[in-house]
């Protein structure tokens, strides 16, 4: 069991939660992620990356958006209160080295997974220039923990209630062209967002490593279910990733497998309970 110890509620549907991994704390490694199942008896593992970790007090840190069922459940959770199984860490951890200068773009909550990569490479002596975008200025989240990393930190909004009114392609189109143009990008969000960002770096040769979060279920490669094409191979998120070459990515295969079961979620989500002659959210 791991107990939750803080938990604050960063925008209407976003939280950032902290609990007890005692070993999981002291393993991870930037760019790896956690499974977490709430019931130790049944329920739905999700896979959610880790945005920050005390190796001394033990603890992980999370960031997540409450989108269908176990989410939301998880985001009615309180301090106290304790999570059945967490498994992890998994994935391969990112290549971290010195290369000179690096432009991570992170989007909504793909900030959260990118604040531990932004920290590494700045521990390797790295330059590293920030983006962050979210669709309003209530989306943004951890500017502050990327203010305090960052060499520059660039924010932008797509309705400009904050920082610049652009998405984020913008910036880093900007950046590649500069007289000091990046040796390396690293772009977390949504899909869409990743793969546009890998299409801006493209004529740059800019080399862009995105990770990717698809539907997952065992962690161990064993399911299949997060299987992606990567440079015409076929590839395993939970073992081979969650990190790959944005460029090699084939984007319309992975998004055409994230929508598999959105029928499934909505049922999941919404099930009308005749007993009570009302429509509400699984418990």
């Amino acid at each position: 069991m791991h107990r939750i110890l803080e938990k604050r509620q960063l925008s209407e549907e976003v939280f950032r939660m902290k609990f007890e991994a005692r070993n999981i704390a002291r393993e991870r490694k930037a760019g790896q992620f956690i499974i977490v199942q709430l019931d130790s008896d049944f329920g739905e593992r999700i896979p959610l990356t880790i945005a920050d970790a005390d190796p001394v007090a033990g603890t992980v840190d999370i960031v997540f958006q409450a989108v269908g069922a176990t989410t939301h459940r998880l985001a009615d959770m309180a301090v106290g209160d304790s999570i059945a199984n967490v498994l992890g860490p998994l994935g391969r951890p990112t290549h971290i080295e010195k290369v000179g200068t690096v432009v991570c773009v992170g989007g909504g909550i793909g900030v959260a997974p990118l604040h531990p990569i932004v920290q590494a490479l700045k521990a390797a002596g790295n330059t590293v220039k920030v983006i962050i975008g979210a669709r309003t200025k209530e989306l943004i989240v951890m500017e502050d923990e990327m203010r305090a990393l960052a060499d520059e930190l660039v924010i932008v909004t797509d309705d400009g209630s904050y920082g610049r009114k652009a998405l984020v392609t913008e910036p880093l189109k900007e950046a590649c062209e500069g007289p000091n143009p990046p040796q390396l990008a690293v772009a977390i969000g949504p899909p869409i967002m990743m793969k546009f960002c890998a299409e801006t770096t493209r004529p740059f040769k800019v080399p862009t490593v995105v990770s990717l979060n698809t539907i997952m279920i065992d962690g161990t490669g064993m399911c299949g279910g997060c299987r992606v094409t990567v440079g015409n191979e076929t590839k395993f998120v939970c073992v081979d990733g969650p990190e790959f070459d944005g460029h090699l990515v084939d984007w319309d295969n992975m998004l055409s497998r994230l929508g598999a079961y959105k029928t499934q979620e909505k049922e999941a989500h919404h099930v009308c309970h005749l007993d009570l002659g009302i429509a509400g959210e699984v418990k």
